[in-house]
């Protein structure tokens, strides 16, 4: 019989926290008809008994286990291993978890009650970190994001805006965005999956209770994927659903985060920067950035203005820094979305490397932005060396 949920496991050495995983799953207070399918890949500690221990405790209660996997020399990588057991499932909705994570018991209930409601949209919820002070800045990204936000931050340098390990979503869905990329270690196959699901219009939608506990350890897979690598991915998505819109645009930022976006750019993306802005004197004085590994002749020179002089749309790429005063300096988004302002993260972006930054965003991370063109919202720089006004946008702006 075709089970109501079936809920994802890929399994790669995860004897240490494997127990209290599947516990949870054991937990669990749906009342419709749920299914295990692991996948293990190529574990060589103890995680294949674990799971049989397991599986005759799950199917006593009324849980059907599906176990496949290989024992090759060397595992064939997340995505591969949740493609594994997604296919080897029959459930109408997928609940994904990783194996060193642990459900709360209303996980499955309450994310498919939410599925029902939103059959094109991948479905999250809150998080509890584990240990409690790690990664607290992204702790509480992940759990304070509006719904609007939810869709418009897909750039930020935290990746999707629900987290892989809380995902739930319908088959049908899954199968017409899928499969994850196979591609093995250092592919972040989450984020482009999350990428294709919001170029086919989907949605994200997020449970805001606290559902899963989420562990934070050296060993974790997200630790193999190079900054570089998301950064190339989060450019080129950006180049692809937003620059296009725009013939012309400013970014916000002369200095090294500015100038690293201007260089990761297409050379047709490239021609529509028209200036740089800054508050930075020194910066505003040099006139220009010259782009000498250019193959244009002669070499692109861009205008570096102040920004109360520079126009709308911006593309904002800072990295937020102790100002050394009482109050940080503060990006504020305004208050006011414009009507409609949802489809497919196209109406404010976030965007920037990871990293030990100070500093804060109304309590969010790290930013870059895209704000004050049509149908999207102006933006205010607050800083308490000099109170700004919020930037306008001016009559007939791009």
């Amino acid at each position: 019989m075709q089970a109501h949920v079936s809920i994802i496991l890929p399994v790669h050495n995860a004897e240490p926290w494997l127990d209290e995983c599947l516990r949870s799953v054991l937990q669990q207070d749906f009342e419709g008809t749920m299914e295990l399918s692991v996948f293990n890949d190529a574990s060589k500690d103890k995680s294949g008994a674990i799971i049989e221990k397991w599986r005759v405790k799950l199917e006593d209660s009324g849980v059907h286990v599906i176990i496949g996997g290989h024992d090759s020399l060397s595992p064939r990588g997340v995505g591969y291993s949740k493609n594994q057991a997604v296919a080897q499932s029959s459930g109408s909705y997928l609940c994904f978890l990783d194996s060193d994570d642990v459900m709360m018991p209303q996980r499955v209930r309450l994310q498919h009650q939410a599925a029902v409601q939103h059959p094109s949209s991948i479905v999250g919820c809150r998080v509890r970190r584990d240990p409690p002070n790690s990664t607290e800045r992204y702790t509480r990204w992940i759990n304070q994001l509006t719904p609007e936000q939810l869709l418009t931050q897909v750039f930020t340098a935290n990746g999707p805006t629900v987290i892989m390990p809380t995902w739930f979503c319908s088959r049908a869905w899954f199968s017409h965005v899928g499969p994850f990329d196979e591609g093995g270690q250092g592919v972040p196959e989450d984020l482009l999956f999350f990428y294709e699901h919001l170029r086919k219009g989907g949605g994200v939608v997020r449970v805001d209770q606290s559902l899963l506990l989420y562990r934070y350890h050296p060993r974790a897979a997200t630790h193999s994927v190079l900054e570089t690598t998301i950064w190339t991915h989060r450019v080129r998505f950006l180049e692809e659903q937003a620059l296009p819109r725009w013939a012309a645009f400013t970014i916000w930022n002369a200095g090294k985060q500015g100038r690293r976006l201007y260089r990761s750019l297409t050379a047709a993306s490239q021609r529509k920067v028209v200036a740089f802005c800054d508050v930075d004197e020194n910066k505003i004085r040099k006139g220009f950035y010259c782009h000498e590994d250019s193959q244009e002749r002669p070499k692109p020179r861009i205008p570096i203005l102040h920004f109360r002089a520079a126009r709308p749309p911006f593309v904002i790429c800072v990295k937020l820094v102790d100002t050394g005063h009482p109050q940080p300096l503060a990006l504020e988004e305004a208050p006011q979305w414009p009507p409609g302002a949802r489809r497919g993260g196209t109406e404010l972006y976030l965007l920037l490397p990871p990293g030990p930054h100070r500093g804060r965003l109304r309590g969010q991370p790290e930013v870059v932005a895209l704000a004050g063109g049509p149908g999207l919202p102006s933006l205010q720089l607050t800083d308490p060396r000099q109170p700004l006004p919020v930037h306008p946008r001016p009559a007939g702006a791009l």
